[in-house]
């Protein structure tokens, strides 16, 4: 088994100084962006489900058609 490591209080503290000093670095989009990029999201899965919808409706009438020749 792997040793597990003893994780002291200066070591979470440096832990968490880091993570600080990385989220400073990272680039925030703006709001407009955010309500761009969501509203993109939304118009696409609206598409695929449609077309999802769509095709489940032909191939289950298909199915259908296909069991109602055969049986």
């Amino acid at each position: 088994m792997a040793e597990e490591k003893n994780v002291t209080k200066k070591d979470r503290g440096r832990w968490f100084r880091e993570m600080r000093s990385e989220l400073k670095k990272v680039v925030w989009p703006t709001p407009a962006k955010v309500v761009k990029n969501t509203s993109t999201v939304l118009l696409y899965s609206v598409v695929f489900g449609a077309c999802i919808w769509v095709f489940d409706g032909v191939a289950g009438l298909l199915i259908k058609t296909l069991l109602s020749v055969f049986a």
